[in-house]
């Protein structure tokens, strides 16, 4: 992986002609005449069925915008872009609706020509209408999430029949890329609606390999690959989109969806419990072989997984405050009582990667980057910061005592059992969960006991899917779970998950609520960096503010995917450096009976 991430970090800016494909530095890894990406099978049969169990519910199909509960997965399929990212390169994508992309000597313009002959699900064609309607309306009244890039364009024209043209506003070598990767959708099918407010009676049109074929709100959600879709010879497109019915069921918790898969009403289960994967999966269909047992390694980031703190309430405003809570949260027993202690902490946002921050104190471009900010960093940032490590035991008296210590100097201490504050009011807070979450609720059950004893008695409030995403959307919680999957390839998503100017927008991602200059500083270094150098250090910087700054309690990570599958559901034997990752199940699958 070290090899293929140095080539595509080379330092060669991108000349400004036509090109198939684009990346962040220097040239894509795959020529133009390249037939497949590397970990598709470009003759896979197609046909057949994969069934997935997902827990909880949804009131949306329009993945685009931030209203209502939509199946995450609706946003991967229903849209086609510009340009697909490989899976095999951190920052490289090629053409898909895009025959060409050309840019700027300086990427401060982007240039895309359509193919000839696209068309929409419903059989009209796609046109630069289209195009141009779909990146200011997602701009404008979209996700959150599109904001962003929006905000960044200074003009958008059509340069001729079939092509248009983006120019920015700031120094940013991402959003040429990024402009790449907006969904289009057809203009006509929102004239007369309002395309924010859209819930499951609109059905989008795609001009992606996949239509919603049926539904039942809350119940399932069918997926059909389009038998004349438009984009099957597009090399991007070989070997992909190869199963007939992509199926989402919908549990209202995790046991019953296990229980689906036991059974056979769904043919393909991604485990995140060790415990349970070394535990119950031998029942009779594995047994059989009529169900596989894959694991699966991969190369990426391990993000960051657990329990984050709302930094807008009072109670964790103060970074001592969530220093003793992290003290008090005993991972070490946890991960025994769930995994057998078979799964190793997280131990930062971009651990298990090139890009993770060096144990010990900040050197060399680091801490050149950070020094101007050492005044606003939290302890640790520079000086070198790890989580700590219990012994083990349930009681975990030194996690405990140091509770109790970083409590005191924050001005809380224990009265009568309970901790409280000079003016005598009881530390407490909210921990939000959502229903169905079994391995969540016996995590907090367990924190919960560690809390008692340094005199904290927290809630905990189990909500149903639309009321936790209600609420983490206006952020109204204290603390709740919080899963964050990162890249080897940070960009402007960065400041949706962490920058000051969304910490505050309804729907944003900045759950924690982190309003920091350094952040804001190393976000801006890794988007405008023409060096591999700067690029790396202003990540390990960055990770080192957000680790350090005690925003989440980390509980495991996962270097390797488990995934239970019918013996009939086949993947390629060459994984791509990110793994079990969007846009490999089902994409790179194929159905065929043995």
């Amino acid at each position: 992986m070290g090899s293929a991430f140095a080539l595509i970090l080379s330092a060669n800016i991108a000349v400004a002609e036509p090109q198939h494909g684009i990346a962040m530095y220097g040239d894509p890894a795959l020529p133009p005449d390249f037939v497949s990406l590397p970990y598709a099978n470009p003759d896979a049969p197609t046909g057949g069925q994969i069934v997935t169990a997902e827990v909880g519910s949804f009131d949306s199909l329009n993945p685009f915008v931030r209203k209502g509960s939509v199946p995450w997965q609706l946003r991967f399929f229903l849209g086609e872009s510009m340009m697909g990212r490989s899976l095999d390169e951190p920052f490289s994508l090629y053409g898909v609706l895009a025959e060409s992309v050309e840019t700027g000597p300086n990427r401060e313009w982007v240039e895309f020509t359509l193919r000839e002959g696209i068309t929409f699900s419903d059989g009209s064609p796609l046109t630069i209408e289209d195009v141009l309607w779909s990146y200011e309306t997602l701009g404008t009244v979209g996700h959150p999430r599109y904001l962003g890039f929006w905000q960044k364009v200074e003009t958008m024209e059509q340069t001729g029949p079939r092509s248009v043209r983006f120019t920015f506003n700031v120094a940013d070598r991402e959003l040429a890329l990024l402009a790449g990767m907006r969904p289009i959708l057809k203009k006509a099918q929102w004239d007369g609606i309002d395309f924010a407010e859209s819930t499951t009676q609109i059905v989008p049109i795609t001009s992606a390999p996949y239509m919603i074929d049926d539904f039942e709100a809350g119940r399932f959600v069918s997926l059909r690959r389009n038998p004349d879709y438009w984009g099957k010879d597009v090399p991007f497109r070989k070997g992909t989109n190869n199963i007939d019915e992509v199926r989402l069921e919908f549990f209202g918790d995790e046991t019953a969806a296990f229980e689906a898969f036991k059974t056979g009403a769904v043919n393909s289960n991604r485990e995140f419990n060790v415990a349970r994967w070394e535990s119950q999966y031998d029942f009779p269909a594995v047994q059989s072989g009529d169900i596989v047992l894959s694991v699966l390694p991969h190369e990426r980031p391990s993000g960051m997984t657990g329990f984050v703190m709302n930094t807008r309430k009072p109670q964790f405003a103060d970074w001592r405050v969530r220093d003793a809570l992290i003290h008090a949260f005993n991972f070490e027993f946890i991960n025994e009582s769930m995994t057998g202690s078979a799964q190793p902490r997280i131990t930062s946002y971009w651990s298990n990667s090139p890009l993770g921050m060096s144990d010990g104190p900040a050197e060399g471009r680091v801490r050149e980057f950070l020094e101007p900010f050492a005044s606003d960093l939290t302890p640790g940032a520079l000086e070198g910061y790890s989580l700590p490590v219990a012994d083990g035991t349930e009681r975990n008296r030194a996690g405990t005592a140091k509770a109790l210590e970083q409590m005191a100097s924050a001005g809380w201490t224990v009265q009568d059992g309970v901790l409280k504050n000079d003016a005598g009011e009881a530390l407490t807070f909210d921990i939000l969960l959502a229903q169905g979450g079994s391995e969540n609720q016996a995590i907090i059950d367990m924190y919960v006991e560690s809390l008692a004893r340094i005199g904290v008695t927290p809630t905990v409030s189990t909500v149903d899917s639309a009321q936790f995403k209600e609420r983490t959307d206006s952020y109204d919680f204290d603390m709740t779970y919080y899963r964050r999957g990162l890249s080897l390839s940070p960009g402007n998503e960065q400041y949706n998950y962490y920058g000051s100017e969304t910490a505050d927008a309804p729907g944003g991602r900045n759950l924690m609520g982190v309003k920091s200059p350094a952040v804001d500083a190393m976000i801006g270094k890794l988007l405008t960096s023409e060096s591999q150098d700067d690029f790396v250090a202003a990540v390990k910087a960055l990770d080192r503010v957000l680790t350090s700054g005690r925003y989440v309690i980390p509980i495991y990570q996962w270097n390797i995917s488990r995934l239970a599958h019918s013996k009939n559901l086949h993947y390629p034997d060459e994984m791509p450096i990110f793994g079990d990752w969007p846009g490999w199940q089902p994409d790179v699958w194929w159905y065929e009976e043995k």
